[in-house]
């Protein structure tokens, strides 16, 4: 069995809090269409860079029926930067419009199989994984980028078609694992790491 959840793969419940005081369940997304779940956090320097793109990503989509959620799920001991009231500061800061999740128990990080900074995980209605990898080929530097797979992902989900690349190598820094070190990736990950 993979390590990250497989493509047709139902979507892991979780219960979460978020950085607007709210606590999110799977179930507070099912009105939308198709669902984003990106594992994500503050310091990488893939997911900073990613930051405008992700917002324009966001806003795009909303009015489009795609709910979009972030899940930072890194151990805090490694990277202080990650914790709560650092995140409540981030997504004032950069006015993030969409719920940010902590994850301190890793526990969605673990039934998603997050391997990297950022990772997408995309969803159909019924909830079913269609879409994992990247948003595209340069998350660092948005000048750079060739492709744009997440876009393409949910642009086939809601013109009702099969995605065209469902699987893609996500870019970015490791999930930071309580307890292992910080390069760590779960000897059953793909190739696609």
């Amino acid at each position: 069995m993979a390590f990250t959840l497989e493509i047709g793969k139902k979507a892991p419940d979780f219960a979460l809090p978020a950085t607007d005081g709210k606590a999110y369940r799977l179930a507070d997304f099912d009105a939308a269409a198709v669902l984003v779940v990106c594992f994500t956090c503050n310091h990488c320097p893939y997911v900073i860079g990613n930051e405008k793109r992700e917002k324009a990503f966001v806003e795009k989509y909303r009015g489009r029926g795609v709910a979009y959620v972030a899940i930072n799920s890194n151990d805090v001991n490694m990277y202080a930067e990650d914790d709560f009231p650092h995140m409540q500061a981030r997504a004032q800061a950069l006015g993030f419009t969409w719920p940010y999740l902590r994850d301190e128990a890793q526990a969605a990080a673990k039934a998603y199989g997050a391997i990297k900074t950022p990772h997408y995980f995309v969803f159909d209605q019924a909830r079913m994984l269609r879409y994992v990898g990247r948003m595209d080929n340069s998350p660092r530097d948005a000048s750079l980028a060739k492709t744009h797979e997440l876009a393409d992902a949910v642009e086939a989900l809601l013109a009702g078609k099969q995605v065209p690349m469902p699987v893609t190598e996500a870019i970015g820094c490791t999930v930071k694992w309580i307890g292992k070190d910080g390069h760590f990736i779960p000897g059953d990950v793909c190739d696609l790491v």
